[in-house]
């Protein structure tokens, strides 16, 4: 009779399983991986976000100033009185949203007064009875640009109040913080060369995140939308004659 062959136990079958010690090991090589995409995935989104709303906003101060540009210019055609009382109040508008209103849109929101100026004038226009064809063009054109204005202001006030959600700010704090610690919690000691890699490194993820708290609120900081639109529409209202 021949003897069965002994069946070698599960155990003798696997292959040895060293112990993961190293900083640069399977282990610390993952994690670190996935801190660092989850890092850029929260930077990203901190990041695109307020961009597209502040160069949105931007592009929207534009063209209120130049609806109040056009608004400026074709009530030269209005009767002497109505043109002059037009204009007026469409500098003391611009001025006013320069000089008292930026301030307040720092804080998210936009002055009561601003919006009377606009529906002064509206009322005083639509009181208007005019004499010709051309007094009636250039009354119905004002009207138009000045429609343009209120829509562009509604807009304004919607991208003063947009800002991140609280979350994804200390989200990006946490997942920076990850990335700058975890290294040295997984045991490695910068020295020589590296060290100055790793305060690259550091600086770099500094930099990102002072960028997502600066473009967080569209109108205030260094990269918020500022009022040289108006400015600008201010300067042009001097030069016409």
């Amino acid at each position: 009779m021949f003897s069965r062959p002994k069946r070698r136990s599960d155990r003798s079958e696997r292959p040895d399983r060293s112990p993961d010690t190293e900083p640069d090991g399977p282990t610390s090589s993952h994690a670190g991986a996935m801190f660092s995409a989850l890092f850029l995935l929260v930077f990203a989104i901190a990041i695109i976000v307020p961009w597209t709303v502040a160069d949105s906003a931007r592009q929207n101060t534009y063209a209120e100033a130049q609806a109040l540009t056009e608004a400026y210019w074709n009530a030269g055609d209005l009767p002497a009185d109505s043109a002059m009382a037009t204009r007026e109040a469409l500098r003391e508008y611009t001025r006013f949203v320069t000089e008292r209103e930026w301030r307040l849109l720092a804080r998210g929101e936009l002055a009561e007064a601003g919006w009377a100026r606009l529906n002064s004038l509206r009322a005083d226009l639509g009181m208007l009875e005019p004499r010709s064809k051309d007094e009636k063009d250039s009354l119905a054109a004002v009207e138009a640009q000045l429609e343009q204005v209120y829509a562009a202001r509604r807009q304004r006030a919607v991208d003063a109040q947009a800002s991140l959600p609280p979350g994804v700010l200390w989200l990006t704090v946490l997942t920076a913080g990850l990335v700058l610690a975890f290294p040295l919690l997984a045991g490695a000691r910068p020295r020589g060369p590296v060290r100055f890699t790793y305060l690259l490194l550091a600086g770099s993820v500094a930099v990102g995140v002072y960028l997502v708290f600066a473009i967080n609120h569209t109108f205030t900081g260094p990269l918020g939308v500022d009022a040289s639109a108006f400015e600008s529409a201010w300067r042009e209202f001097r030069q016409i004659p």
